[in-house]
């Protein structure tokens, strides 16, 4: 007897016992060989909204075709389905992977894996008609070995179950609130699960600020205000990610030019003109691709569309926003850009510097969309008028540095 064969004595010969909304999945040995099998639930078998609907399921299970697809083929007693036969594998659910090996969530890309993997099968589904509803940790299914998503039942189906939250159990709090309260269904609804199956992964794990941007509008309770895709809270979660390089890539440019600077002046007393090279264009680090953006909310019109005499007033209008952006941003990044640029904090090491640093670049960033927001100018305006101010700050901070003979960086 092998291991699984003990472990499976133990268990009433079931291994890997999971609860689905439609039944029990596990895997036992049939004709020597294991299997994944479903029980239905007997008293959801008793309605004939459930039965039709698992009839339904079972027919266009056979037609999807992704390879996070699992399929299977009904098992009928005296007229009705008793159980399903899964897809020959060896396949558990996330809550017993996490149970078993917890720390498998902090292996390299495991987390961006499976976001990737949920997106990719439920993008499938959506161009099908079909709604998973429900990613929970016991009904999202993981593949042996590679870890790969695996999903087999679909929540859509059942949407003519009188009572969703009897269907859902113990699993109704990653079921959007309009699914229970029968209201609209669309692609939204498993926006708002795939953030709550975020969450339970995070809760063994610390969570990134571009993923706790994109679950946190993922779940609001309106449908309105999540993203209209999961494609959408993806990409947000890549764009955060490569907003924060830049940010990363900033904060590394300007301590290595901050202590070139200050070793150029210490070693060459007399002043000399320096020529700074322009850091490339970066862009806000919160929120930048969350919510679009429509010029019309705020008045302003094409410019075709204009009278001369509107043009010109538009015109300073737009002149006056950006005086008051610039009023207002310059005094911020001297405030903040201050913290960095003092010679106690350049005294640091590189590596602390660094490391500090990076809390004072995501404020200066902040307030630069926050104050841009404010004037009324559109993002990438404040952000070439906040990009001119940070260098002439920046520069003015450093030669200051290099001028009282401060060696900036400390090796």
């Amino acid at each position: 007897m092998n291991y699984e064969e003990l472990l499976a004595a133990k268990s009433d010969g079931r291994l890997n016992k999971t609860q689905l909304p439609i039944g029990e999945y596990y895997r036992m040995q049939v004709d020597g060989k294991f299997r994944g099998m479903v029980d239905i639930r007997p008293e959801m078998n008793e309605s004939v909204v459930f039965s039709e609907a698992l009839k339904t399921e079972s027919e266009r299970n056979k037609k999807l075709v992704n390879h996070h697809q699992l399929h299977f083929t009904t098992i009928e007693k005296s007229g009705e389905v008793r159980q399903l036969e899964v897809e020959p594998g060896v396949y558990m659910s996330f809550q017993e992977l996490l149970e078993e090996t917890p720390a498998v969530v902090a292996q390299k890309n495991f987390i961006d894996t499976v976001l990737e993997g949920l997106v990719d099968i439920t993008k499938y589904l959506h161009a099908q008609g079909i709604w998973h509803i429900c990613y929970s940790p016991s009904s999202v299914l993981v593949r042996k070995g590679d870890n790969s998503v695996m999903l087999l039942s679909h929540g859509s189906f059942y949407l003519g179950v009188n009572d969703q939250q009897e269907l859902y159990g113990k699993d109704v709090d990653y079921v959007a609130p309009e699914v229970l309260q029968h209201g609209t269904v669309d692609g939204r609804c498993d926006v708002y699960s795939i953030g709550r199956f975020m969450e339970m992964l995070f809760r063994h794990a610390d969570m990134p600020l571009e993923y706790r941007r994109a679950v946190k509008r993922a779940t609001s309770e309106k449908p309105e205000d999540r993203y209209a895709t999961p494609e959408d809270m993806l990409k947000a979660v890549q764009q955060h990610r490569s907003t924060l390089h830049s940010v990363v890539a900033l904060v590394i440019a300007v301590a290595i030019a901050g202590f070139c600077i200050a070793l150029y002046f210490d070693m060459m007393p007399e002043t000399e003109q320096v020529e700074f090279v322009k850091p490339v264009p970066r862009q806000a680090i919160d929120d930048i691709i969350d919510d679009g953006f429509d010029p019309a909310e705020m008045g302003i019109t094409n410019a075709d569309s204009l009278s001369e005499e509107q043009q010109v007033t538009q015109r300073e209008l737009d002149a006056k926003a950006e005086a008051i952006f610039r009023k207002n941003y310059e005094k911020e990044a001297e405030r903040i850009l201050g913290k960095i640029y003092n010679k106690e904090y350049m005294s640091n090491s590189e590596k602390i510097f660094l490391s500090k640093s990076k809390s004072v670049i995501e404020e200066l960033v902040k307030r630069q969309q926050e104050l841009g927001e404010e004037a009324g100018l559109t993002q990438q305006r404040a952000e070439k008028i906040a990009e001119e101010i940070n260098d002439r700050i920046s520069s003015a901070k450093t030669k200051a540095l290099g001028g009282t003979n401060t060696r900036g960086i400390q090796k």
